[in-house]
């Protein structure tokens, strides 16, 4: 069973306009509501691929109540962390080719409310045979707070894709044990190592074998369109994909880390599991939905993805 946590959850509430008029009433005919958060795209790609899923996070309140009733109509099973505070919205504004974003914070998350989460995380763990952790942490939590959770998967022998940034994922690569895997980009990377993002794309082998990064077996740096450039232990690949029609690209990391825990899930090996991860990363972007694939297309795309050593 894959297990994703999702922390900082939300309900993604899109509105699809033509056009957008500031300063004026903009009346919506096109609008959808998704458990929403980096966890939850991760969740349903995997069990659109036939995977066993167990979503865990924290939330609260109506909209708390609305990501769990969703999630159990979609059949993914969760296992929530109630809190006082409110689920937070988060809504997209699609018009004239562009999407305009107002995200809410999200609630403090009290002492209390952090123990008992991991009191339920370490219940699910031995069922569990991968898992996921992803996106940003809310207020109230530490930075480091995902190195706990390292910690306790490690404790069990389970892999840990990590796929986050910023200073929860610098904390994450200061600490042992560190996660199984990290998914960053080029800018993602230029900003954890303080360095031009240019340089390092020059470079990716050189940097991936720096200090920082010994203990960690798998690093895919997404290269966007171009593909990826992946160090798996001691090998290296570089990893093509074709051109696509992209319907929206929002999701299609997350549904590349759904890929890669799938297939490590499976015990597949390293060229099939980048496969996996970047056909169900395109697939995604050929959705308007996210954290959504037309499954049945995924043996086709996969093929049409080059993996080199």
């Amino acid at each position: 069973m894959i297990l994703t946590v999702t922390m900082n959850p939300s309900v993604d509430i899109m509105y699809q306009l033509d056009e957008l008029v500031l300063d004026d009433v903009n009346r919506v005919q096109t609008i959808k509501k998704t458990a929403g958060g980096k966890g939850l795209n991760v969740s349903r790609v995997a069990h659109q691929q036939g995977e066993a899923v167990t979503a865990t996070g924290l939330v609260g309140g109506e909209l708390g109540e609305f990501v769990k009733h969703q999630l159990t109509e979609q059949g993914i099973q969760h296992h929530f962390s109630m809190i006082n505070g409110k689920t937070r919205n988060c809504i997209a504004i699609i018009h004239e080719g562009n999407q305009t974003e107002i995200l809410e914070s999200g609630p403090s998350i009290s002492e209390e409310e952090v123990e008992a989460f991991i009191t339920e995380f370490e219940t699910l763990l031995p069922d569990s045979d991968v898992v996921t952790i992803s996106g940003s942490l809310p207020t109230g939590v530490s930075s480091a707070f995902y190195t706990r959770l390292i910690a306790k998967a490690t404790q069990h022998h389970i892999p840990v894709l990590l796929d986050t940034s910023g200073t929860a994922l610098a904390q994450a690569l200061s600490r042992e044990p560190k996660p199984t895997m990290i998914k960053p980009n080029l800018s993602e990377l230029a900003s954890l190592l303080q360095t031009d993002e240019q340089q390092i794309a020059d470079n990716l082998a050189e940097y991936l074998q720096q200090p920082l990064f010994k203990g960690v077996d798998i690093i895919v740096v997404s290269l966007g369109a171009d593909g990826a450039f992946v160090k798996w232990h001691d090998s290296f690949y570089r990893v093509t994909i074709p051109k696509i029609d992209v319907v929206s690209p929002v999701g299609s990391g997350d549904a590349t880390l759904a890929g890669l825990a799938v297939g490590l899930s499976r015990e597949e090996q390293p060229e099939v599991i980048l496969k996996r991860a970047m056909a169900a990363g395109m697939l995604n972007a050929q959705q308007q939905a996210t954290g959504m694939i037309e499954a049945s297309k995924m043996t086709q795309m996969m093929s049409e993805v080059k993996v080199h050593q």
